[in-house]
């Protein structure tokens, strides 16, 4: 007999003729992303114009505040699928806001790294604090191994999504 963990550790993939198992609706799935997207977009657009910022600011600060390693002006380009021109003004605008830093700490004094300042994040922090707390009231509603599958099933879907970026983007 399989155990809990067991159903939640196997792929749902679609059958032989495309479609997904019986219960898995698709579509309310899509309906779900989407309009989850629209608030979340709502939200990003507020702050935006509460700040004086353009709805692409926001998504570089948030990429900023994602990345993995410290961001540069290259690698901001990339991911936002924006000119040179374009980032460079992005990121005058974010620093004439006290939303980002830029420093020079490498021995190779052209290559910037892009830091969010300590005065941006308490302001996104306080802006989005509803958010969070939506979140937070979200999680409480499913267990420990509920909200795990959640995780895998957003990771996974960001990883479909990257290859049909523009290429551009």
């Amino acid at each position: 007999m399989a155990r809990a963990d067991d159903r939640e550790q196997r792929a749902v993939a679609p059958g032989p003729d495309g479609a997904l198992p019986e219960g898995i609706d698709l579509h309310a799935l899509a309906v779900q992303l989407r309009r989850m997207n629209g608030e979340i977009n709502r939200l990003a657009h507020g702050f935006a114009g509460e700040q004086g910022l353009h709805a692409t600011d926001v998504q570089a600060l948030a990429a900023i505040l994602d990345a993995e390693e410290p961001m540069t002006p290259g690698r901001l380009r990339e991911h936002l699928g924006l000119t040179s021109g374009a980032v460079t003004a992005c990121v005058d605008r974010l620093e004439r806001a006290g939303h980002i830093r830029r420093v020079r700490e490498s021995a190779d004094r052209r290559v910037v790294h892009l830091y969010y300042a300590a005065d941006g994040r308490a302001a996104a922090r306080t802006y989005f604090r509803p958010l969070a707390k939506a979140a937070e009231a979200a999680c409480g509603k499913f267990s420990e191994g509920e909200l795990s599958v959640v995780l895998r099933f957003l990771a996974a879907m960001n990883e479909e999504l990257a290859p049909l970026r523009s290429p551009g983007d």
